[in-house]
């Protein structure tokens, strides 16, 4: 069963780390959790330790019904967050124990109820049509109703910060009356994104002064600050804020959980997680990538793939020193890792950092070195690309190393004579390429024929084909991604191709590189890049 006390962080009740990925991320379009994805998020964002998981709207969404049955039903169960429930306050006229949505919001089961209250006086008189007499009182009965009947609630006001700067006296009165009834937060909330941090951390002063409450923060990104102004919020003294994984919301989204609990951890010394939990920042977000079924952002702060790769020769020859000359925190403390891209703008420092990462050790050999750097500018120049090919750099700076020393690289799995591919397009439209390949493999010279889709498909099949009875471990080697891009220096079917080909042996994953003006030749050289790494490993 989920738990009925608040979570102990390191911090305790001191500051509360609160998600709402499961309501306001889940507004973000083309995102659709089932309630099944919604029990695999609160797993996850309870192990990464966050202090409170807001399940969504009980009683206005089924979904959301069902969730917080199945929640209560023993289906979740919580080592670190407490489930809280979202609704509104009563409406006007009706109290609040006759009010079936706040009686919805009991039925939840949750131990904490976060409530929404309208805060600007335009929207209180335009769109509640009520005056804020009213209003305050909808927020204080409900509020008091539900501390009555043993829940912890905490009041969102919504539009907050334009309804202070219209009617500072009217947003007051409205956390006020959330006060006088119980609330342990009140959160101010940006409900439509306008803020700027330094504004807005000005105002959090403000009312943490002209009414002793104690602030929360709920900002939206339509300006790109949710996640400044988070943090300037808490630098101004609220200690609650209210973020989504990765940013889902509507519009621009909300406040990265991500990055506004990096930010704390490693820049204001807030434990806000328990002990090991900010080394599992960077897989819990690619895991909730997942279950939206939205591709990660490589460049996101903190966790993404790119947060932590450098290009250029210059960073790279200090961080050979130091990683942390280019590097603001250690990249494993958010549990991601220092990437160093190899390009036309690589150096030496560069190539000597990335052969490590690789195996390849190029230190004390000049020659190697130089002749690498060489190669790649020379390569890149011509359309070629290591930065996501590892595999394809890997062979390159190998055979640097071998020319350097006089030695070989060593053998190549097959050599090529020759291949062939042709495409049949048939009467009733179905087109069958078919591919011919002559290679010597262990001695032997081998012909396969193979069919396929296509002419890479067909190539790759004859391959094996040929290659299968003397490699033995090649039939644990998949194709797992091809991406072909027309470089645009080339004008239209004359333009030269580049061709990346993702393997992996059910162990490890390696991408290869290939490029030429002949698409099929371009995807031969990836191909053939792939096995030959495979072979070294093996």
């Amino acid at each position: 069963m989920t738990r009925t006390e608040p979570a102990g962080t390191p911090l305790g009740d001191q500051f509360h780390l609160y998600d709402t990925t499961l309501r306001d991320g889940a507004q973000r379009e083309g995102i659709s959790y089932s309630v099944a994805d919604k029990l695999a998020v609160a797993r996850l964002l309870d192990e990464l330790g966050v202090g409170f998981i807001e399940g969504g709207w009980p009683g206005a969404l089924p979904k959301d019904t069902e969730f917080f049955a199945r929640a209560a039903a023993g289906e979740l169960v919580l080592e670190h967050a407490v489930l809280v429930a979202f609704g509104s306050t009563r409406r006007a006229g009706v109290a609040a124990a006759d009010d079936p949505q706040v009686r919805a919001l009991l039925d939840s089961r949750a131990a904490v109820v976060t409530l929404v209250a309208k805060s600007d006086l335009r929207h209180i008189e335009r769109a509640l049509r009520v005056d804020v007499a009213e209003a305050c009182a909808m927020v204080e009965d409900t509020v008091s109703f539900l501390v009555g009947e043993g829940r912890r609630v905490f009041l969102d006001a919504e539009h907050f910060f334009d309804g202070y700067a219209h009617d500072p006296d009217a947003a007051l009165r409205v956390l006020d009356a959330a006060g006088r009834g119980g609330a342990d937060v009140v959160v101010l909330c940006d409900t439509n994104g306008g803020a700027l941090p330094l504004g807005l951390a000005e105002t959090v002063r403000e009312v943490a002064e002209r009414t002793g409450l104690r602030l929360g923060i709920h900002c939206q990104d339509d300006t790109s600050c949710a996640v400044a102004n988070s943090v300037a919020a808490v630098q101004a003294g609220a200690t609650h804020v209210q973020c989504t994984a990765n940013g889902y919301g509507e519009r621009a989204g909300n406040a990265d959980l991500f990055a506004v609990t990096g930010n704390l951890v490693t820049k204001l010394g807030l434990d806000v997680l328990p002990t090991g939990g900010a080394a599992e920042l960077a897989r819990v977000s690619h895991a909730l990538a997942e279950i939206a079924n939205i591709a990660p952002d490589t460049h996101q702060a903190y966790v993404g793939a790119s947060a932590f790769a450098h290009k250029a020769g210059l960073h790279a020859s200090a961080i050979k020193v130091d990683p942390l000359l280019y590097n603001h925190i250690d990249p494993a403390s958010v549990g991601n890792d220092m990437r160093v891209l190899v390009t036309e703008m690589a150096g030496k420092a560069s190539l000597e950092l990335k052969g490590r990462e690789l195996g390849v050790d190029l230190a004390g050999r000049p020659g190697a070195l130089a002749g690498a750097v060489r190669k790649v500018k020379t390569l890149e120049a011509g359309g070629w690309s290591f930065e996501a090919a590892d595999a394809s750099l890997e062979l390159l700076l190998r055979r640097e190393v071998a020319e350097a020393d006089d030695t070989s690289p060593g053998e190549p799995p097959f050599t090529l004579e020759s291949y062939r591919v042709v495409l049949d397009h048939r009467g009733d439209g179905e087109v069958i390429a078919e591919a011919t390949v002559k290679v010597h493999v262990g001695g032997e010279r081998v012909i396969a024929t193979a069919e396929g889709n296509g002419p890479v498909n067909a190539l790759d099949g004859a391959l094996r084909e040929a290659l299968v009875p003397h490699l033995s471990w090649l039939d644990s080697v998949e194709l797992t991604d091809y991406k072909v891009r027309i470089l645009t220096d080339h004008a239209g079917t004359d333009a030269v191709t580049r061709v990346l080909v993702g393997s992996t042996d059910g162990e490890r994953e390696w991408t290869t590189v290939g490029v030429h003006e002949n698409i099929v030749e371009a995807s031969w050289l990836a191909l053939c890049d792939a096995l030959v790494h495979k072979s070294l490993r093996q």
